[in-house]
């Protein structure tokens, strides 16, 4: 199992937690599997921009990502170098930090006006 230390997010899990993940699981998969109820409204598709997470440590252990999700991140709210779709960025062997924004914007929906 890999540990993912959670920084503490004002509604999602005010004191952070620390996780454990299984290697090959999404971070999306595991944050959910552990009462971390990020929002994913596109249900895990890389069809949105809701399950955004900034990974503070660890981020080189992911695989790069995709161009649809480079693409879709291009319209995250809050965006940093180490911005990942959650629901698209793979948990490996190494231990993460990921920190939730405060903020989403929800592409799926908003995208559609």
């Amino acid at each position: 199992m890999t540990q993912i230390i959670v920084l503490p997010h004002v509604e999602l899990c005010p004191d952070g937690s620390v996780i454990e993940a299984a290697p090959g699981t999404t971070i999306c998969d595991s944050l959910l599997a552990n009462g971390i109820d990020i929002e994913h409204a596109c249900e895990r598709s890389c069809a949105c921009t809701t399950c955004h997470v900034i990974v503070r440590e660890g981020f080189s252990s992911l695989a790069p990502a995709e161009d649809e999700e480079e693409d879709l991140l291009d319209k995250a709210w809050g965006l940093e170098p180490q911005s990942r779709l959650s629901c698209q960025a793979v948990v490996a062997e190494t231990p993460l930090v990921v920190e939730i924004p405060r903020y989403t914007i929800n592409m799926a929906r908003e995208g559609k006006h």
